[in-house]
């Protein structure tokens, strides 16, 4: 099911200067916003657009325990990590297995991390504003889960370099410019790089988006491809936890 949108959004509520950063891409992929704001700053945004698919780079909501569940764990691979071993979603237990390492979202709220409630807050907010489920029909505005995390990663078919390197930054924006996201070539960085301003440490940083802007521009991709290649997009997890949304068919062993 499609929806008739031009417009597709990713959303990062994972911090940086503002609580929220946000990427809108246009009907040809083209970065045509790149903000930041506060949440109130965001559902204004986004309601005064016509129609607009979002993905969301955030838990959509709390585990529900299926990964503890007996029936359901003896279906599943071993997975082994500290702590809370079992106290995340399916989701997340499912893309561990493939080594993407997410967050794993346990059952209780007061246990998640800020930007994690951040999260659950924005979606409980675009629900109050009728933002609905993807695929719904008839609906203007829609929303979907993702992992931007995990959407390099399967973009990329590997583990990408730190995101707060600039070589990280570099091959996130370089993936992306290739799936065909009209942005700033991450090529010409090297192209503005000469002696005189290695030497003296000043670096055109302004050819490179900062981590949070990539992770923003990335889930806006996802939301794209939602639309345009729905036979090349893959729904991890259960429905009853809430499914990530990534541009692959499939999963690769591992990453």
């Amino acid at each position: 099911m499609s929806i008739d949108t031009n417009f597709f959004i990713g959303v990062d509520p994972s911090g940086g200067r503002k609580s929220f950063n946000y990427a809108v891409l246009d009907q040809n992929a083209k970065l045509v916003e790149l903000s930041g704001g506060e949440l109130d700053d965001v559902i204004a945004f986004i309601s005064n657009l016509p129609g607009a698919l979002l993905a969301v780079n955030a838990a959509q909501r709390l585990s529900q325990g299926l990964v503890r569940q007996e029936s359901i764990r003896q279906t599943l691979p071993p997975l082994h990590v500290a702590g809370r071993s079992l106290d995340m979603r399916m989701a997340e237990h499912q893309l561990r297995q493939h080594g993407i390492n997410v967050p794993m979202t346990p059952a209780r709220k007061e246990l998640c991390s800020n930007w994690v409630q951040t999260g659950l807050s924005f979606y409980e907010s675009i629900k109050q504003q009728g933002v609905l489920a993807y695929p719904a029909k008839f609906a203007t505005h829609q929303w979907l889960e993702t992992n931007a995390h995990a959407a390099f990663c399967v973009l990329l078919g590997q583990t990408p370099l730190q995101r707060t390197l600039i070589e990280g930054r570099l091959q996130r924006q370089l993936v992306l410019y290739e799936q065909g996201v009209n942005l700033r070539d991450p090529m010409d960085y090297f192209e503005e790089i000469t002696r005189h301003k290695l030497l003296r440490g000043v670096l055109p940083l302004d050819h490179v988006y900062a981590p949070e802007e990539l992770d923003a521009i990335v889930c806006a991709y996802v939301a794209f491809a939602a639309v345009r290649h729905p036979e090349r997009m893959l729904m991890v997890g259960d429905a009853q936890e809430g499914q990530i949304s990534l541009p692959v068919v499939e999963l690769k062993a591992s990453y």
